[in-house]
């Protein structure tokens, strides 16, 4: 498997799920070349090394939300487990639970597409905070433009009429 391939494929396999960034067990299975039971209970053997913050189970309605939204599953099928969901810490850890040159590899990339993940979101939060900067810069010269714009109207109004002297005679 291609070194570009595998990181757009584990890029595609990065979900947010109860606001943290995660992988599922399957998908992380079928990336180390093992069943996702094989992968559970490797880590269910080391379980005091994933935390709930590493690791978490998805609710009966988070994975069937799950189907729909990753498509990991065929329409139809039944779930037998629960799949889990690994943070980035989580897959980390799964480097040291799952001791194979495939898994070295592979969480290796897994590593980097979490890193490139947090790159892009940081660069989309700096670009958001030059729209806004950019935004505050229009409306402020936007409103200067108006007070410009009321100046030069009232410099080209004609200047109000006076009352006029009556001129002549007035009658008593």
């Amino acid at each position: 498997m291609g070194e570009l391939v595998l990181q757009e494929m584990v890029e595609s396999k990065i979900f947010i799920i109860r606001g943290f960034k995660v992988m599922l067990s399957a998908d992380l299975a079928k990336l180390y070349g093992t069943g996702p039971k094989v992968l559970i209970q490797a880590v269910k053997r080391n379980i005091e090394r994933f935390p709930g913050d590493f690791m978490f189970q998805l609710t009966p309605e988070e994975a069937r939300n799950s189907w729909s939204q990753f498509v990991t599953m065929k329409q139809g099928q039944n779930l037998k487990y629960l799949p889990y969901a690994f943070t980035e810490q989580g897959v980390a850890m799964l480097s040291s639970v799952l001791n194979s040159e495939r898994a070295i590899a592979v969480n290796i990339q897994i590593m980097r597409a979490f890193v490139k993940l947090k790159k892009n979101l940081l660069a989309y939060k700096k670009l958001y905070q030059k729209i806004g900067e950019l935004e505050r810069k229009v409306g402020k010269h936007d409103e200067d433009i108006l007070v410009i714009f009321e100046a030069i109207r009232q410099l080209m109004a004609p200047p109000p009429d006076k009352p006029r002297r009556i001129i002549g005679f007035k009658q008593q």
